[in-house]
């Protein structure tokens, strides 16, 4: 009797521990990864090039590329640069701008990219996706998925406390995307990918309840554990659907109206799910998430990240239009300014002070 099953792309090696970079040589020897030791190993000009100092003796083989920032121009000139170099794989070693300029230029020389990040600002560190700065504002850029991850809780524990707090509000906000999936099933008949959406859920879910603070290695290790498995969830389902619904609307719509202005992904992507909860009617649900994140030390109103209110309303209403063609609460509802403001004053009355 055949015995019908799917491969799902995911790395070959998850290290994710205090102390994990003291083996990274280990992984990177990998008969998978890299037969001859030639390594290009992408690195920031902060965290990354600190680590470089510790690592370079240990790494013959590499050649090490400092980047300078996250536009799609750095990731083309490191795809450039590393084109030459006849390399095994490629190492992103840093924060989350380095992390997908390396995954981008990987995947244009069509070499494997090994993710080392250096904090947990958001999910991307394991997705399917690059998002890059460019011409026309901000692009999603799919990548192969990276073909190891290690993760080093005392290198995580080093970055400042406003990454791991936007990861925080990254990992949450799957629960709103998940029921934004389902509500585009039940309306507009969109197929969910069970596997993906209860890799995310769960994901989400494990952040939510746990109930240790950011300064505890087991909470850090649940989250970069539930970062990781928001990644696998998009590389499950093909696209960003398991961790994006009105939440990264929202988000988006930040980023776009207000370029300079604009707070940490993740600040914003927990600001949105737990209204976007509160849309959908699940009053408990987006309170509690909201003291979750206030506990963390998240934004739940726009004042908290520098926004009045106006502009929080404006960016609701424009959030549609962020993501053309996905069917979120915000699209389902179809709000107008003043009905926008109006659930908002009953959404800060829910949640409380």
């Amino acid at each position: 009797m055949p015995v019908l099953t799917r491969l799902i792309p995911s790395p070959v090696v998850v290290d994710i521990r205090p102390g994990a970079l003291d083996d990274l040589v280990g992984v990177l020897a990998d008969e998978r990864i890299s037969h001859s030791g030639k390594l290009a190993i992408a690195v920031s000009g902060g965290s990354g090039a600190r680590l470089r100092e510790r690592l370079t003796p240990a790494l013959p083989g590499a050649t090490w590329y400092e980047v300078g920032g996250g536009t799609l121009d750095d990731a083309v000139q490191l795809a450039g640069d590393i084109r030459a170099g006849h390399y095994d794989a490629v190492v992103g070693l840093g924060g989350g701008k380095i992390i997908d300029c390396a995954k981008f230029a990987a995947a244009r020389v069509g070499l494997s990219l090994v993710a080392v990040p250096t904090n947990l600002a958001h999910d991307g560190l394991c997705s399917p996706v690059a998002t890059l700065d460019n011409d026309a504002g901000r692009g999603s850029y799919g990548v192969p998925t990276p073909i190891a991850v290690v993760i080093d809780l005392d290198v995580i524990r080093d970055a400042p406390v406003r990454f791991v707090r936007a990861g925080i509000g990254d990992a949450v906000s799957n629960i709103s995307a998940i029921a934004d999936w389902e509500l585009a099933n039940r309306v507009k008949g969109e197929k969910i990918d069970g596997l993906a959406a209860a890799i995310a859920r769960q994901a989400g879910e494990a952040v939510l309840r746990h109930p240790g603070g950011i300064g505890d290695t087991e909470f850090l290790q649940v989250l970069a554990e539930a970062l990781v498995l928001s990644g696998i969830a998009m590389s499950v389902s093909g696209d960003s659907r398991p961790s994006s619904g009105a939440c990264h609307e929202i988000n988006h719509a930040f980023d776009l109206l207000f370029p300079k202005r604009a707070a940490a992904h993740g600040e914003q992507c927990g600001l949105g799910a737990a209204f976007a909860m509160y849309l959908r009617g699940a009053v408990e649900e987006s309170a509690h998430m909201a003291q979750v994140l206030r506990r963390h030390g998240l934004p739940v109103l726009p004042e908290e990240i520098g926004f009045t209110v106006d502009e929080f309303v404006r960016a609701v209403e424009f959030a549609p239009e962020t993501r053309p063609g996905r069917y979120t609460i915000l699209e389902h509802l179809d709000l107008k300014t003043e009905q926008i403001k109006d659930i908002y004053a009953d959404y800060v009355k829910a949640i409380g002070s």
